[in-house]
């Protein structure tokens, strides 16, 4: 077991990687009262074209497998795994996103059970065709709920502007065709392809003593047996630098109208340190130009063309990136034109470094009281780790960024060829 400090931060990260290829970070913190672990197999709704483990041939599974794989991991044998956990006195969850798939519990408690009942059950699939029927119509309400959702159709919406082929485009959750086409041979496929200890991660932080948390789990795994680690071969269609649809307006019963402006990003193979200093560029160039203390944003509200829905987010992952801007307006088209004009001052202009200071001190601020946050460690850091990042170079890095480097990636993300606009608003309005 390896530890790994971060003087800066008085934090010592301990990380082995076992034989099986399962890499384990531990990550104790005194005074925390409670532990919270995340199993994460970098695997998600974008893979969906592959080549499974031990055969030759790619193959297409339908669309929101990797979803409906995480609904069914927690049925066992002996029941639902959730009524374990309670027992054990621990929240359990999981969740799928893009490119991941995530179990986690949290406890004050029998962190050594709890740690044990994650390892099985995630390493334990069990399906039957009547459960995965069962599942398809549980599913099935889940999806017809998000159709319902303005919220989440236009943040799809805005994805699918912006995408011509690549699965980002797809509802994490697939669709009610495309789910009732998934056997439990698909299941199966997908997990002994995905599952393998070598495509995971499992992350600890908390009040433990990393070499009796790192003892019970090569004790765990050197219980089991698995197949020869290959490496993953995953299929992706290639994808135009501009986006598939400049402009889209949804009609959905809205009282308000919703309006969402997109970024795609045209080079989305970055990896490493390269794009952790790119997305922290762009997420504190989106707080200069839109954050509450900006221009832009006292204008929305003075105008009363914004309101508190308004906000912004950066996606960056392997293989796509974007980001997005907006929410609820009375006067969507002129939400727009204020968004475009704030991008275009500032791409005329030149970033002060006494404004570059200030933001990067706010984003400096709000990280390190995130590290308070168990769960926005796990979470974070295996995000980070999945993309050749390390969450814990955030703050040197941030510390080193110059309004030159933001003024590169102003220049690089925010063009004419990337940028989608997508409206939702009723019939009537």
């Amino acid at each position: 077991m390896k530890p790994i400090e971060y003087k800066q931060l008085e934090e010592t990260l301990y990380h082995e990687q076992l034989d099986n290829g399962l890499d384990v970070y531990i990550l104790p913190k005194k005074g925390f009262h409670k532990t919270f672990a995340t199993f994460t197999t970098k695997y998600g709704s974008i893979d969906n074209h592959f080549t499974p483990l031990g055969e030759k041939e790619r193959v297409r599974v339908p669309d929101g497998i990797a979803h409906f794989l995480e609904h069914k991991m927690f049925e066992s044998e002996e029941g639902d795994v959730f009524h374990t956990f309670g027992k054990q006195g621990a929240s359990a969850n999981a969740f799928t996103s893009f490119t991941r798939t995530a179990y986690l519990f949290s406890s004050t408690t029998n962190v050594n059970e709890n740690l044990t009942t994650l390892l099985d059950f995630v390493q334990h699939p069990y399906f039957t065709d009547e459960s995965v029927e069962k599942e398809k119509g549980i599913i099935e309400q889940e999806i017809t709920m998000y159709d319902d959702n303005p919220d989440w159709r236009a943040y799809f919406g805005t994805i699918e502007n912006m995408y011509k082929s690549h699965p980002v485009k797809i509802d994490i959750a697939g669709t009610v065709p495309s789910i009732n086409e998934i056997t439990k041979e698909d299941l199966y496929t997908c997990y002994h392809t995905f599952y393998h200890p070598n495509n995971m991660l499992l992350f600890i932080v908390g009040s433990v003593e990393p070499e009796e948390v790192m003892k019970l789990v090569r004790d765990n795994q050197s219980s089991k047996s698995f197949p020869e680690p290959e490496s993953i071969d995953r299929a992706f269609p290639d994808e135009p630098s501009e986006v598939d649809q400049a402009t889209n307006v949804l009609h959905m019963p809205v009282q308000t109208p919703k309006v969402f402006i997109g970024y795609k990003e045209t080079k989305p193979d970055r990896q490493g340190q390269e794009l952790l200093q790119y997305e922290l560029s762009l997420n504190v160039l989106l707080d200069l130009m839109f954050g509450p203390s900006s221009e832009a944003y006292e204008r929305l509200y003075e105008q009363g063309i914004a309101d508190e829905s308004f906000s912004f987010d950066h996606t960056s992952e392997k293989g796509f990136g974007f980001s997005i801007i907006g929410g609820e307006s009375q006067k969507p088209e002129e939400l727009i034109a204020i968004v475009e004009e704030t991008i275009e001052s500032f791409k005329k202009g030149s970033l002060s470094e006494e404004d570059t200071g200030r933001a990067l001190k706010k984003k400096i601020g709000g990280f390190l009281k995130a590290l308070n946050s168990p769960e926005f460690i796990a979470n974070e850091f295996t995000r980070y780790r999945f993309n050749d990042m390390d969450l814990f170079e955030v703050l040197p890095t941030l510390e080193r960024l110059t309004a030159k480097d933001l003024e590169e990636v102003l220049h690089a993300h925010f063009r004419e060829e990337t940028k989608t606009t997508l409206i939702v608003k009723d019939d009537q309005q």
